[in-house]
């Protein structure tokens, strides 16, 4: 079994930062791709930032220049840093992770239970 969490939502003010954390936890052999998606009201859910082990990382243009996805692959945790916060950004932030739970298993993506980020104008 493995749980990934989120923590560091809440309301912010235009222009503000917030700072977002997901760890995954349990039966990790090693995980690929860490990521950030989120989903607004009425909206598909859309991928914000992800990043691999290795650290290569891949952003949505809206948020090219103001979010910055990091992670620690010992603590099995990714971060990301929101700066310029827009009401547009308001949404629920989910975490997904690509765990591998044994050297001969596949990889399965799993998902936390989401962090509501909300931005006022």
């Amino acid at each position: 079994q493995v749980q990934v969490a989120e923590s560091g939502g809440g309301l912010v003010q235009a222009g503000g930062s917030l700072r977002l954390s997901c760890a995954a936890s349990g039966s990790i052999f090693s995980i690929n791709v860490m990521a950030w998606y989120r989903q607004a009201p009425g909206k598909q859910r859309e991928l914000v930032a992800a990043i691999t082990s290795g650290g290569s990382t891949n952003y949505a243009d809206s948020v090219k220049g103001r979010f910055t996805i990091s992670r620690d692959n010992a603590k099995n945790t990714v971060y990301l840093q929101m700066n310029s916060l827009k009401p547009e950004d308001t949404a629920v932030y989910y975490c997904n992770a690509d765990v591998r739970e044994s050297r001969y298993s596949g990889i399965y993506g799993y998902w936390g239970q989401g962090t509501q980020v909300t931005v006022s104008s």
